[in-house]
């Protein structure tokens, strides 16, 4: 069985990045709450990006936020 990936990471301005490989259908519901409530809780400007490698997503978030 295949695990569900969602890789994370901060960039240099302060953007946060998640990138996506295939999700399996019973979590892909869940993965989709996770991105929006991280870009609920962060603020700003959210974008998606269909990945071009593999035909796959990238979410991308910037915006000024504080987190406590």
């Amino acid at each position: 069985m295949t695990q569900d990936v969602i890789k994370g990471e901060i960039l240099k301005d302060g953007t946060i990045k998640f990138v996506t490989d295939p999700i399996s259908g019973p979590n892909h519901q869940n993965a989709e709450r996770f991105l929006k409530e991280v870009a609920d809780l962060a603020g700003g400007q959210t974008t998606r990006t269909k990945r071009t490698d593999k035909g796959h997503h990238h979410h991308h978030h910037e915006g000024d936020h504080q987190h406590q």
